[in-house]
């Protein structure tokens, strides 16, 4: 991603992929949070990233992640559910 001539790029997982539908919306969403709580460029992309990719490991294509657990497989955490 471009933003103000800085330049961020996502990271690059496998994941067991449940349904692939709603990946891209999880994504922007992310991203979106990402800035408007005022993260980094990179810290943007990690959660957009990460949302996107977690949305896609439950059915329905609506997300079950909550904050923490994307915010925590954004820095490299696990992509396990953490109850």
């Amino acid at each position: 991603m471009w933003c103000k001539g800085e330049q961020a790029v996502s990271p690059v997982c496998e994941l067991g992929v449940v349904d692939r539908i709603g990946g891209g919306d999880g994504f922007a969403t992310g991203l979106v949070y990402g800035f408007l709580s005022g993260r980094s460029l990179d810290e943007t992309i990690r959660l957009g990233w990460a949302h996107g990719a977690l949305l896609t490991t439950f059915p329905g294509g609506t997300t079950m992640a909550r904050l923490p657990e994307v915010e925590s497989f954004a820095k490299g955490g696990s992509a396990r559910v953490q109850r």
